[in-house]
């Protein structure tokens, strides 16, 4: 399931992707008119996955498959990310290890108020070097 619209930007270590609320948002509720806040954190996992698998591309290489292990400290100051809002996550690396282990400080904003902190956590990946092999076992 693919919850973001854009991969806005992207490099090393960091990246930013678009999501626009709307009545065909998944996890869409009528009658809030709009997205629940918890959903954050999936925006948040798959803006990590999306900032992975476009270094992975522009060095020539094959997407792998990663693993949203959990959050820390996830902290909405919304409850529901209401209708007709862009939204921009982004992700900025703060740590990977050689096992593939990474931990990421991610944000979310509203794209015509990118002042006002929607939500922001730290949030743990992982990314095997083998995923096919990881995934058998």
């Amino acid at each position: 399931m693919r919850l973001v619209d854009e991969l806005i930007s992207f490099d090393e270590e960091n990246a930013c992707v678009s999501v626009t609320i709307d009545e065909n948002s998944e996890f869409y509720q009528v009658e809030r008119q709009g997205v629940p806040s918890y959903i954050g954190i999936e925006y948040m996992a798959q803006a990590i996955a999306a900032q992975a698998g476009a270094n992975e591309l522009a060095n020539g290489k094959n997407i792998r498959l990663g693993f949203l292990l959990g959050t820390r400290k996830y902290k909405p100051s919304i409850n529901y990310f209401d209708l007709d809002t862009t939204l921009h996550i982004t992700v900025k690396r703060l740590l990977i290890d050689a096992a593939g282990l990474s931990v990421f400080d991610c944000s979310i904003v509203d794209k015509a108020q990118p002042e006002i902190m929607l939500a922001k956590a730290k949030v743990n990946v992982y990314q095997p070097e083998d995923s096919t092999e990881y995934v058998s076992k």
